[in-house]
């Protein structure tokens, strides 16, 4: 199995999950505990990895000013994207059109969008931890990073002494935090398997789906791969001077890891050491890159909240102006940036966006019973998002890379 690259072990694997809940859904639960084992795996990581990760690639960026000017083009890079993607959606959706003539009755039950009731400004308020333990446990990813930016920007502007033991603990915490995410790599194709066998079990007729909402999934899943195999590549390419196929084959592991768990935070792990150890991107490009934008730059999510909103104006006979139409996309923006640590994100997201514009957030059920079988492609563009946010600043910053 050695010989047999981790990449194409986890694609059987996948195809293999997809096969056993089709066909055998009545048996998943002999399988689908592999899932859960390596879930829990991945997310017992996830905060030490982190912690570890962004303090460890602060402290070895060297000055604040070098923290600067890496802030400034990992939050430009993002930002920039993001709404390139958007914009892909709110082209895709007003050509397309796949609202229109929908049917209302296919409308499910909503439910758990009480959160809309907190204001969005307390949503980018709470990025400020007020207990930074209280944090690492509910797994809020936005507050830990911040904490974690400052804890290492003044362990460089302390005394030698405990910058230099400082420095050593985390980058030796980290180094065994990697040495941890690559054992747990080893049982990826199993926990892959498990994964897809169980929510394939649980997703119902997908002909169905696929003949009642076709229209709507064409138009995202199109819209997604515009942005996955046109856009991000151009940007590689003529940006980052790197050769997106090679990149492409380098981040495969992450890649199917994030379409099978949909999870961008859960495959967290695997997106750095594919990008340090395939891409040749150093700890401290991607222990900064990587984790931020696990948490903030959700392309794939962004594109398809625009598309999701648009869908459901459409259906509900409501006519977007221009106006209108730009506040989706803006709102979509912030959203994606504002939406971290908040349960059941997407959810909340859409609520956001289709309050702005005066949406019934009843229209949410129009979506929702397709929406996992969306998930694992839009998780899967978030993750590309990032690993091309990584090679193409690792560059800028004068790196030689593998690809």
């Amino acid at each position: 199995m050695k010989k047999f690259p981790l990449h194409w072990q986890i694609f059987v694997a996948l195809i293999l999950g997809i096969l056993y809940g089709a066909f055998l859904s009545d048996y998943v639960g002999y399988v689908g505990w592999m899932g859960d084992i390596f879930l829990r795996a991945l997310k017992m990581i996830i905060i030490p990895l982190v912690v570890s990760s962004m303090i460890s690639g602060v402290t070895n960026v060297g000055t604040s000013e070098n923290l600067g000017r890496l802030s400034m083009k990992t939050f430009s890079f993002y930002i920039l994207t993001s709404l390139i993607a958007i914009l892909t959606g709110l082209i895709a959706v007003n050509m397309v059109r796949p609202g229109i003539g929908a049917d209302l009755g296919l409308k499910q039950a909503v439910t758990g969008i009480s959160a809309i009731e907190k204001p969005f400004s307390d949503i980018l308020l709470e990025i400020i931890p007020t207990n930074i333990f209280t944090s690492l446990s509910n797994g809020e990813m936005l507050p830990i990073i911040l904490f974690s930016i400052l804890f290492g920007f003044f362990i460089i502007r302390s005394n030698e002494r405990s910058k230099v033991f400082l420095t050593n603990l985390f980058d030796s915490i980290f180094d065994v935090m990697m040495k941890i995410t690559l054992f747990i790599i080893n049982f990826a194709p199993f926990g892959v398997f498990g994964i897809v066998a169980k929510q394939i079990s649980h997703s119902g007729d997908i002909l169905h789906l696929a003949s009642t909402m076709g229209i709507y999934m064409v138009t995202v899943l199109g819209a997604l791969l515009i942005h996955f195999f046109v856009t991000m590549p151009l940007i590689v390419k003529f940006i980052g001077r790197i050769n997106p196929v090679k990149h492409l084959r380098a981040v495969m592991t992450p890649l199917l890891t994030a379409f099978s768990t949909s999870s961008s935070s859960a495959t967290l792990p695997l997106t750095i050491q594919a990008v340090e150890k395939e891409c040749g991107v150093s700890n401290k490009i991607s222990s900064f890159t990587l984790p931020l934008g696990a948490t903030i730059n959700m392309n794939g999510t962004a594109l398809y909240e625009c598309i999701a909103v648009i869908f459901i104006a459409q259906a509900y006979g409501v006519d977007l102006t221009f106006s209108q139409q730009i506040i989706v996309v803006f709102t979509a923006l912030l959203s994606a940036i504002g939406s971290a640590g908040i349960p059941m994100a997407g959810l909340i997201m859409m609520t956001i966006v289709l309050t702005a514009v005066g949406l019934p957030l009843e229209g949410i059920g129009l979506i929702l019973s397709v929406d996992r079988i969306l998930d694992m492609f839009r998780t899967a563009t978030n993750v590309w998002g990032d690993t091309c946010a990584a090679v193409v600043i690792a560059k800028s910053e004068g790196e030689i890379l593998k690809v």
